[in-house]
């Protein structure tokens, strides 16, 4: 698939090279995150690996402006059992959206949310899924306020960081 421009901002698909700027990225989106109080990413949680597998077993973006790095990237994944369990191949599921506050241009979250809503309707998936910790009101919020509405709770998500934790599951039905 070729890039995709919206508001100056260029949607690509991730390549090896940029698995860099991807850990960069979520260090970054989690360092904010422990600064706000909001216990859910840790730096270094996710390695170079991770985004390689994510790369191989599915789909990694990254948003750019044209700077030194991109300033927003997400994971669209295929499946998600450990969150939703077996599923028919009817949704695509988002995973750590995320952006660098410092120069990401504003509302980029969202765009990124409906690029990657977009890129699942072009797969002939009428639904986004994803999911965010339950201990999070703020994620959930934003979540709905973008048209997903909470469809359960998994209470005992194994995340692969070896330990579980409760999320909210949250599916939006798109319009091809």
């Amino acid at each position: 698939m070729s890039d995709l421009q919206r508001d100056g901002v260029i949607f690509r698909k991730a390549t090896e090279d940029d698995v860099p700027a991807l850990v960069a990225l979520y260090d970054g989106a989690a360092r904010w995150m422990q600064r706000h109080g909001i216990d859910q990413w840790k730096p270094g949680q996710k390695s170079e690996d991770h985004f390689l597998l994510r790369m191989k077993e599915g789909e990694v973006w990254l948003a750019d402006t044209g700077g030194a790095a991109p300033v927003g990237g997400w994971e669209l994944w295929w499946d998600d059992e450990p969150a939703w369990g077996p599923q028919p191949p009817v949704a695509g599921y988002i995973h750590r959206l995320m952006t660098d506050r410092a120069t990401a241009p504003p509302g980029l979250g969202r765009a990124m949310l409906t690029h990657a809503e977009h890129r699942i309707t072009r797969t002939g998936r009428p639904l986004s899924r994803l999911d965010c910790v339950s201990t999070n009101p703020r994620l959930r919020t934003y979540y709905e306020s973008a048209g997903y509405t909470v469809t359960g709770e998994q209470p005992l998500k194994d995340g692969g960081t070896g330990s579980r934790y409760a999320v909210t599951l949250l599916e939006k039905r798109l319009v091809s």
